[in-house]
């Protein structure tokens, strides 16, 4: 019924040469093939790693990426990227913009999403702006929830204080 293979044995007739070498490599590894061959319009783009911001790490500031961030650490600041999973000790305290948002942790602030998922660990306490959402049973979340077709566009928003005055008499407020 079964038989013995000898298929993963180099064939001793073969000679190993460094031609022979890169077809294997690019065979088995097809990033190798990509990142020799030369850039081109429409082609197939590497998809980047996570980026992971531990728990150790405490950010003051914006952060817009479009690939995937993971984060476990303090944000003060609006985080925009495509794939967004805040981790059990995460705190966020600013607006939350992507694609499909992941909330284990906790939120201050707005989220918009295509796919917005809160966990039972999830602590929200802002608006939900969204597509789709899932909410756990035991996630916390206090404010409102709103369903819109493109969550992500900047049409809708409410506006901002800073457009209701007059340029010559805006000025800088920093809040604790």
């Amino acid at each position: 019924m079964f038989s013995k293979s000898k298929t993963n044995e180099p064939d001793p007739r073969k000679q190993a040469t460094p031609e022979a070498a890169k077809v294997s490599d690019t065979a088995t590894y097809p990033a190798a093939k990509q990142e020799v061959a030369p850039a081109r319009e429409g082609a197939a783009k590497i998809k980047p790693p996570v980026s992971t911001l531990s728990t150790d790490l405490h950010v003051k500031g914006n952060i817009k990426t479009t690939g995937d961030i993971l984060v476990e650490g303090q944000v003060e600041g609006d985080i925009r990227a495509h794939l967004l999973t805040l981790g059990e000790s995460a705190t966020v305290k600013g607006e939350v913009i992507a694609d499909d948002v992941v909330v284990n942790g906790r939120v201050i602030g707005r989220v918009r999403g295509l796919k917005v998922r809160l966990t039972s660990t999830a602590r929200v306490e802002g608006d939900i702006v969204h597509k789709t959402i899932a909410i756990e049973s035991g996630a916390h979340f206090e404010g409102s929830v709103q369903r819109q077709d493109d969550p992500l566009s900047t049409t809708g928003n409410r506006p901002s204080a800073a457009a209701a005055v007059p340029p010559q008499q805006q000025t800088a407020v920093r809040t604790s």
